[in-house]
């Protein structure tokens, strides 16, 4: 018992930790974030766009070959386009927190007391007294890496980006819009008639839709039957509006007339 509490309850802190190590207790966190961000909205945007295409293409009365080959052309360019903005976006998070560490930086050299009391001043948001967080500060103080590192994440809410990151995002963002983007495309590969193979194209779809809405909701903490059915209504809307669009009064005249050999 003694050794329970004597020494400022050290001991008593380490038998917790080895109690602890025998009762351990599996956190389920998911810490891919950014990946699962990446994911998300390539398959998102490559469910939406091609199907909407090829819905306002199959209502302008255009062939499932016709059909098909656009859809493919919008799936490239779509994956090229998403993928660049995936990486311009990486590259310009990465920019800034360089910009924004070197001014840190300059300002510990600088002012050191100034940037040691706004250290203080964070630890007394989480309810920290002086005397608590003292030894904390002194101790940054001394390892300016570890005090920089704190005052970016701390001060600024900045994390510092992987250096692969940019790279990474496009690659994942215009994978995840291909195959998005060939699911409502699918049934034109297989099915000549352009008006069965959209018929096809749209249960299809919205099954993927809900499915995906479904597995998005899991990871991001939200109701997963509410996301699917909204990303499928997200969905329905956009093809819908392209096929009204391609059956307007006004569009017959543009047409596709079948080829006459």
């Amino acid at each position: 018992m003694a050794a329970a509490t004597d020494g400022g309850g050290l001991p008593l802190l380490a038998d917790k930790a080895a109690s602890h190590s025998h009762h351990h207790h599996p956190e389920r966190h998911f810490t891919s974030g950014e990946v699962v961000r990446d994911v998300i909205m390539g398959v998102s945007d490559g469910l939406t766009v091609p199907f909407a295409l090829a819905a306002g293409l199959s209502g302008a009365s255009a062939p499932s070959s016709l059909v098909l080959t656009a859809g493919l052309a919008e799936v490239a360019a779509g994956a090229i386009s998403m993928g660049l903005g995936g990486y311009l976006a990486a590259k310009s998070e990465a920019d800034h927190y360089q910009r924004e560490m070197k001014r840190e930086q300059e300002e510990i050299i600088a002012v050191p007391d100034t940037e040691a009391a706004e250290i203080g001043e964070i630890m007394s948001q989480y309810g920290l007294e002086p005397h608590e967080y003292g030894p904390v500060v002194d101790g940054l103080r001394r390892n300016s890496q570890a005090w920089l590192d704190f005052m970016m994440r701390f001060e600024l809410g900045l994390e510092k980006p992987d250096p692969k990151r940019a790279i990474q995002s496009a690659l994942t963002i215009a994978l995840s819009y291909v195959i998005g983007g060939l699911v409502p495309l699918l049934p034109y590969m297989f099915i000549s008639t352009a008006q069965n193979a959209m018929l096809t194209s749209v249960g299809v779809t919205l099954v993927a839709l809900l499915f995906f809405g479904y597995i998005k909701g899991r990871f991001t903490g939200n109701r997963p039957f509410l996301s699917a059915v909204q990303t499928a209504i997200i969905g329905a809307l956009a093809s819908a509006a392209a096929y009204g669009m391609a059956k307007a009064p006004g569009a017959q005249d543009n047409h596709f007339e079948p080829c006459r050999k």
